[in-house]
């Protein structure tokens, strides 16, 4: 993980309107989010190993599902790239079984917080670029 300083940091904004402006630049919202956190995620690279994170916490309302009419307000924390490192292939220790057999057949990470190469991180600071020009009020 590298942390990227931001003028996002810090910046709240209704959650319905970031997530239109990013949506429209290749963010989408992270699968890690609940109700009080979340995440705009966007890929760097065409494996999607790579990526720019800009995380936030709900400051009013919820985010109780992924449609549009969501009524929230967050407040972006810091970004950050990250890397994922996978094994290519079937886990072959997978143990079958009837109800979570489709999760558990793929190998775990290699490294799920790998070294990030200095060109992810320039190509990270583009994107955020863009991202902080969508998002200025």
């Amino acid at each position: 993980m590298y942390a990227i300083s931001s003028s996002l940091t810090g910046r709240e904004r209704e959650f319905a309107s970031a997530r239109r402006a990013l949506g429209e630049k290749g963010f989408s919202l992270g699968g890690n989010w609940d109700y009080r956190r979340g995440s705009f995620d966007c890929a760097l690279d065409e494996a999607k190993k790579v990526y720019l994170r800009l995380p936030f916490v709900v400051t009013r309302g919820s985010l109780d599902s992924e449609t549009d009419d969501i009524k929230a307000d967050i407040r972006f924390e810091e970004p950050y790239v990250l890397k994922h490192v996978y094994n290519e292939g079937l886990d072959p220790e997978a143990q079958p079984r009837t109800l979570g057999a489709t999760f558990d057949q793929f190998s775990d990470p290699l490294d799920s917080d790998a070294d990030i190469e200095p060109r992810w991180i320039e190509t990270a600071r583009g994107r955020l670029s863009e991202a902080e020009q969508l998002l200025r009020e």
